[in-house]
């Protein structure tokens, strides 16, 4: 079941990049288009601004879902870096869950909740590999009484 959930988040959260580039990608030329000024900013420092978050954005998505897709793939734990971005993706997720709530409805915050339990549920799946010198497998049980 590991391996679908985690290939599952991979292919979401890389179409997830796309639209948020698109999305960047759109405001910024509406915002260079319309010669729009927010307190006095150049507006093509708010354009470029948007382009530069738009690629960031995308590009740390496309990394997280890279490495949702190579564990899923590989059928191996990512490494220490790789938990850590996908922990950091799933926080993120958990934190615009609760802005989209007041901002675009109970829809939006049903998709970033799917997308949220997708990060968890493969992180629990690829847990820590235990290290060559633990032995918490080979520990016996308790006789019973």
């Amino acid at each position: 079941m590991r391996r679908p959930v985690a290939v599952v988040t991979g292919l979401v959260l890389i179409g997830e990049a796309a639209g948020i580039f698109v999305v960047n990608a759109v405001l910024a030329t509406i915002a260079e288009n319309q010669n729009m000024s927010l307190a006095g900013l150049d507006p093509r420092a708010m354009s470029t601004g948007t382009w530069v978050m738009g690629g960031v954005s995308a590009v740390l998505l496309v990394g997280c879902g890279l490495i949702s897709l190579l564990a899923g793939v590989r059928d191996r734990s990512p490494g220490r870096a790789g938990r850590i971005a996908l922990i950091g993706c799933a926080v993120a997720h958990g934190v615009l869950g609760a802005v989209t709530v007041g901002l675009l409805g109970w829809e939006a915050f049903a998709v970033m909740m799917a997308v949220l339990a997708l990060l968890v549920l493969t992180l629990l799946a690829y847990g820590p590999e235990p290290r060559a010198g633990d032995r918490a497998g080979e520990v016996p049980a308790p006789a019973a009484v």
